[in-house]
């Protein structure tokens, strides 16, 4: 199972305008440990700095102009301000490739359809 750590930082609000707000992580942890990653949309989970744990969608992807990955969750049941906070993602289970779309409709359903395959996965403590 592979993990992935960081604080909290400021993103585009794009996950937000969709409905379905992220929690991204700084990447300087992910390029210190030289980690490579398959670009792409995971089932998994987040642990907050108090132990607590929720479900997740964790996007690793798309690449910048610097060629590394986008690092954020979308965190089932979650409400709260996470800037500033370490989280630690795990990484269960890859669920599809990342991929553009051409509508935020059509992005919409997709996440959603990911969320609830999520749900339907037994995801270990």
């Amino acid at each position: 199972m592979v993990t992935i750590s960081g604080l909290v930082v400021r993103g585009e609000g794009y996950g937000r305008k969709l409905g379905f707000p992220t929690a991204n992580i700084d990447r300087r942890q992910y390029v210190a440990s030289k980690q490579k990653i398959r670009q792409g949309i995971y089932a998994g989970t987040v642990m907050l700095p108090n132990g607590k744990q929720y479900r997740a969608g964790i996007v690793i992807g798309p690449a910048d102009s610097k060629g590394l990955p986008k690092l954020e969750a979308y965190l089932l049941n979650y409400s709260g301000n996470l800037y500033g906070k370490k989280l630690m993602f795990r990484l269960v289970k890859f669920l599809r490739p990342f991929k553009p779309y051409t509508s935020e409709s059509l992005l919409r359903k997709q996440i959603a359809s990911d969320i609830t395959k999520i749900k339907q996965l037994t995801l270990p403590a």
